[in-house]
């Protein structure tokens, strides 16, 4: 008889006596139980899915073509390396790519679901899916994503014919604090003009772009009073307008080439490193840890709107995709814009308490039968418990 030898399996037998087994990537690692016994199917795919690259490999830098060692056809496995070597995912941005593959494979791995049937999975496997991460909504939500988007990607190519994750509800996530003008002035009261910090605070105030985009920006990019972007997460090339405040913190680093923004040792920051400095600067300046940079985006798109933008000015800057990305962004503002003009109605109104003349919008109301704005008014006396005479209008 021949014996099965496999890296990383430990056995016990639990109190009822039964032999189990147990995957252990290394030390320190938690234990997955496998089912079956060694050799057969559902244990060997169970142990494949979980050994060093479960199945799957990554993708090599070098040529970017994953290579698939072994997945049976129709399992998560299989349709992880399709869906990876599909134009739809290498169409991506390489950092697109990175964020993607690392939801989908972690997700694969903890749910040890790689040797399952892309066929067998139902709505209520996806409910329990996103019901345990309920403890980190964003993450959730995230899987959400991703799921639905691989289980569309099996439905194109044949796999199955419905998707189980839509209409799956979100968690309710909290978003982005919009730094408020005063924790704005804090900042720049603690890092002046001439610092890194002051440079980066206004890159990113004064242009609203993402962190990613403002570490990208270049000293040949500034021309003509406007900076040229070209956003990485979206591609979209933009012309953004300098304002005065940046010009003049621009017009003190004169003379310098390469990005705008450099390390100490006259390096350009990674998106990470620039987002570790900004957090401790943002943190000496005394502020809360709900001001971060994305914040500033925020802010900026806060202030446009302020200041009377329609939302096609403001995704002009921003380089917002769609409309209701920038109503999401902006919706605080114009809730006060459209409270004051309504406030602003109301206490001019001719009414001395306070409350609109309707003789004042619609027109006077004359004696007897009337017409107002097509609409027909028939008036007839009313005895009160006066006695006197009321008007009681009906309209037809």
């Amino acid at each position: 008889m021949t014996r099965i030898k496999l890296k990383g399996i430990d056995r016990f037998r639990d109190r009822h006596g039964k032999l189990r087994h147990y995957f252990r990537a290394g030390r320190g690692k938690k234990r997955v139980p496998l089912p079956g016994a060694p050799g057969s199917p559902e244990f060997m795919a169970a142990y494949e899915s979980l050994v060093g690259g479960r199945s799957l490999e990554r993708i090599e830098p070098k040529s970017g073509i994953a290579r698939l060692d072994r997945a049976a056809p129709g399992t998560f496995d299989r349709l992880v390396f399709e869906y990876f070597n599909s134009p739809d995912f290498l169409r991506l941005v390489a950092t697109t790519q990175r964020a993607y593959r690392s939801v989908i494979e972690r997700m694969v791995l903890e749910e040890r679901i790689g040797h399952r049937l892309v066929s067998e999975m139902t709505r209520e496997h996806v409910k329990r899916m996103i019901s345990k991460r309920s403890a980190s909504p964003g993450a959730a939500n995230d899987l959400l994503k991703k799921l639905r988007l691989l289980l569309n990607f099996a439905i194109d190519s044949g796999w199955r014919n419905d998707n189980p994750a839509t209409r799956i509800k979100k968690f309710a996530e909290g978003e982005f604090h919009t730094w408020t003008d005063a924790e704005i002035s804090a900042f720049e009261a603690r890092w002046s003009v001439g610092t890194t910090a002051r440079l980066a605070f206004a890159l990113l105030l004064y242009t609203g772009q993402r962190r990613s985009d403002v570490v990208r920006m270049a000293w040949d990019d500034v021309q003509d009073g406007m900076i040229q972007v070209v956003q990485q997460k979206t591609k979209a090339k933009l012309w953004v307008p300098i304002h005065p405040q940046l010009a003049a913190i621009l017009e003190t680093c004169s003379g310098r080439e390469g990005t705008i923004l450099q390390t100490s040792f006259g390096k350009a920051f990674t998106s990470n490193g620039f987002g570790n400095m900004m957090a401790s600067r943002i943190g000496d300046a005394g502020l809360q840890e709900r001001c971060v940079t994305h914040g500033l985006r925020k802010a900026a798109a806060r202030r446009l709107a302020e200041a009377g933008c329609s939302a096609n000015e403001i995704a002009s800057i921003t380089g917002h995709a769609t409309l209701q990305e920038v109503a999401r962004y902006t919706k605080a503002a114009e809730q006060r814009r459209l409270a004051r003009t309504a406030i602003d109605r109301l206490s001019n109104s001719d009414d001395a308490h306070g409350f609109p003349n309707p003789n004042s919008r619609f027109g006077k109301v004359d004696e007897n039968n009337s017409n107002i704005n097509g609409v027909s008014e028939v008036w007839r006396p009313v005895r009160d418990s006066n006695p006197r005479y009321q008007r009681e209008r009906l309209v037809s």
